[in-house]
């Protein structure tokens, strides 16, 4: 009996989360573009926005279940999860090399966003002046476009296995403008190598992109960051996995935070040890 209560007790807790999926879409230069998101349960105003970035070949949806956590803070925290759908599966980040409908047809992506940050500004009171973005793989990608070329919106990005392409592969125009940064790579990642070097997708290559501590590099010296970061070793929470998690992070006054969580053993995938989307929020929120 008490096993069967607490398996009804779990399946309305996933299904609350999930129970109000709401699928729309906005006009992006004769497409129609898709994203999902739960409706919030209640009403305000300056609703906090995050856009949830698949990997490439992918979709929004697919993204719900990780984040289902931070999901179920939403209403507590006066959030918005929103989970776009990337065009035809992908999304036209910065790697010049990328092979996908995305890249080559070159689709507006800053368009899109700039359309559901409006969408979610008429329909649910959303802070329009910013959005924060959590992507991870291509979508980590995405969301390096999103702070090089829209640094005026987006305030701070999580950016999950993935790093910077190099100068042979970057194809945005860089705005030069610093904005808060997280990354959280895994150093046994076969497709987005944490020293650098020729990155692979479904067989398809991408280019090559920069190591991780250079990425690292890249935005901290944006930030106006010198010397040596702050490190600290994260509780190691999953013993039996062979994965250890180390911070680095520049922080002051006055400037936006740039971190790495540097997974020793990590692949390519959300780490075990911490949950990605929380500690993202954690950091957002550090930006506010």
């Amino acid at each position: 009996m008490k096993k069967s209560i607490i398996l009804i007790l779990l399946v309305l807790y996933f299904s609350k989360a999930q129970s109000q999926v709401i699928t729309d879409s906005v006009l992006v230069e004769n497409h129609y573009r898709t994203f999902h998101f739960n409706k919030p349960q209640q009403s305000t105003v300056n609703f906090n926005l995050i856009f949830v970035l698949h990997g490439s070949g992918g979709d929004g949806k697919g993204m719900m279940k990780p984040a289902l956590n931070l999901e179920n803070r939403s209403g507590k925290e006066s959030l918005i999860l929103v989970y776009p759908d990337g065009y035809k599966k992908y999304w036209n980040e910065c790697r010049k090399n990328a092979k996908s409908m995305a890249n080559t047809e070159n689709v507006n992506e800053q368009a899109f966003f700039e359309l559901m940050m409006q969408y979610f500004k008429k329909h649910y009171q959303v802070n329009d002046q910013q959005f924060f973005a959590i992507g991870l793989s291509g979508g980590g990608h995405m969301t390096y476009k999103l702070a090089l070329t829209m640094p005026d919106k987006c305030k701070a990005i999580s950016a999950v296995v993935a790093n910077l392409p190099d100068n042979t592969n970057l194809d945005c125009a860089e705005s030069k403008m610093p904005v808060a940064v997280m990354i959280i790579n895994g150093t046994q990642d076969t497709t987005n190598p944490y020293a650098g070097g020729e990155m692979k997708v479904n067989g398809s290559s991408y280019g090559k992109v920069r190591s991780t501590d250079n990425t690292f590099r890249y935005w901290a010296g944006l930030a106006g960051y010198k010397g040596q970061p702050k490190v600290e070793n994260l509780p190691d929470t999953h013993l039996s996995n062979n994965q250890a998690i180390t911070r680095y992070t520049y922080k002051e006054k006055g400037k936006p935070e740039v971190a790495l969580l540097k997974v020793t053993g990590g692949e390519h995938a959300f780490p075990a040890d911490v949950d990605a989307f929380l500690e993202s929020w954690l950091f957002f929120k550090r930006q506010m």
